[in-house]
């Protein structure tokens, strides 16, 4: 008989602290998604995008309170790659750990992607790939020190995000308010030009392509890859059962302040058909603003594209972040499946500092991909990234969600009540799920075929190699 946990000399370190871990949570809210992913979402749906990322971050915050309360009641490495394999099955356990890993894979590839576009905001003639490989192996080297360095990192990461976008709405508000945003700055943006859903909940242009609320979705849901990281870093935090709670009830709150807040403003200080698909819409906005003088207690202060440029900043700091809790999630992932069986042995082990050293250099070797990818088409690297990790992204929520309501019959039957209850269970549960697949049949509907249609030969594969790793353990058994 298989046990399904191997046991190990070595063992991750508690070393993420209260403080880590919320700005940790934070920082898997703010990345490429909001600066950088509007803009193809603002072009389909104009402002309407406002309410799509609502409604995706309430989907959002219903997983996230599924994952919660299986972490808390059960902190181990793996995260819900542990919790499949415990309350579904081998191959559930085996695919759901393999997907999420492809699909921060994908994500470190889209992250390191937009890092050589903010670039290039500075010097356009610094080709993609050169930027992402200088800042892979400036992130990988930072990961392969220790757990505390990564949080460390990943805190001030956060810390300069977050300033920012505060900072961000309070002068926007500012300028709205001050009527020194120039002519175009009002409000009445986000209703004059077409009203509030300029294109419809779906529709097609002259041209037969979709367009719409509805047509944005998909894009809309890269920007929640990420929230899910909390569950990864339950094995390595100290007081997981206090701190994993706290930070996992302040989503909701971090995506009403820092998404839609943050959209209304940039909505309302420019029209929406200024918005490009190709550059971020918080520099493009604030940059058009440069023309623009206004009184700063008493004084004529003139808007300089300087703004645009910290703000360039920012957005390169938040994708740098997002990459840096790529490459973490990444080798704890890999991890937990060497621990349950379903890698190799050797990814395991640990340096002197807890780090999965081996995990972290495979993953990165993978990642790597990505420069060949900005290599060789560099104008449409990033929209192929995206589509493939929405793909990604929803099958690791739908097993998420699926995986919750297994573990929820188990407890009941074992008569235990959890610490950290998920919100309306069942009921978001089966919410999550239709609005997963009713996804996954917009995507397919309105152009993005090719992800929907790899996900059947995806899971195929994974079915394939959970055979031939289960042909490998009788061997050894044997």
């Amino acid at each position: 008989m298989q046990t399904k946990e191997q046991p190990t000399q070595q063992h991750l370190k508690r070393g993420l602290q209260n403080r880590h871990i919320q700005l940790i949570a934070l920082g898997g809210a703010i990345g490429t998604g909001l600066f950088l992913g509007i803009g193809p979402a603002a072009v389909l749906a104009g402002p309407s995008v406002i309410l799509g990322y609502a409604m995706a971050g309430i989907i959002a915050f219903f997983i996230m309170r599924q994952l919660g309360e299986m972490v808390v009641e059960e902190p181990v490495s793996g995260s819900f790659s542990h919790f499949a394999y415990k309350y579904w099955g081998n191959f559930a356990g085996f695919s759901s750990g393999w997907n999420y890993w492809m699909l921060y894979i994908l994500v470190s590839m889209s992250e390191l992607t937009a890092i050589g576009l903010y670039v290039q905001f500075w010097w356009p003639e610094v080709p993609l790939w050169t930027s992402s490989l200088f800042f892979f192996l400036a992130i990988n080297a930072l990961n392969l020190s220790s757990v505390k360095v990564y949080g460390e990192a990943e805190f001030w990461f956060s810390i300069v995000k977050v300033i920012a976008i505060i900072s961000m709405i309070v002068f926007g508000v500012y300028l709205l308010l001050s009527g020194n945003g120039g002519a175009q700055a009002s409000v009445s943006n986000l209703w004059n030009d077409g009203g509030f859903f300029p294109k419809g909940l779906l529709s097609q242009d002259a041209n037969g392509q979709y367009q719409g609320l509805f047509a944005a979705i998909a894009m809309i849901m890269f920007s929640f890859g990420g929230l899910e990281l909390i569950g990864i870093t339950a094995a390595e935090a100290d007081q997981p059962e206090k701190t994993i709670p706290k930070a996992t009830n302040q989503v909701i709150y971090r995506i009403l302040i820092f998404y839609v807040g943050a959209l209304v403003i940039l909505f309302a200080l420019s029209p929406w058909r200024n918005i490009t698909t190709d550059s971020s819409p918080f520099v493009t906005v604030f940059e058009s603003l440069k023309g623009f003088q206004f009184n700063l207690f008493g004084k004529e202060i003139y808007f300089t594209s300087l703004i645009a440029n910290a703000l360039n900043l920012i957005v390169l700091t938040a994708a740098l972040s997002v990459y840096n809790s790529s490459v973490y999630s990444n080798s704890r992932m890999l991890y937990g499946l060497s621990q349950q069986g379903n890698a190799p042995a050797f990814l395991s082990q640990l340096n002197k500092n807890h780090v999965p050293v081996k995990a972290t250099l495979v993953s990165a070797l993978f990642a790597a991909i990505c420069i060949v990818v900005n290599k060789l088409i560099p104008e449409k690297a990033l929209g192929v990234l995206m589509s493939l990790v929405v793909s990604a992204l929803i099958i690791n929520w739908i097993m998420i969600s699926v995986v919750h309501l297994k573990f929820r019959q188990q407890k009941r039957l074992e008569q235990v009540h959890t610490k950290f209850p998920s919100f309306i269970y069942p009921l978001s549960n089966y919410i999550c799920l239709v609005f997963l697949v009713g996804i996954l049949v917009l995507m397919w509907m309105t152009g993005m075929r090719i992800p929907v249609e790899m996900i059947p030969g995806w899971l195929i594969f994974l079915y394939l190699c959970f055979i031939i790793t289960n042909s490998a353990k009788a061997k050894r058994a044997a």
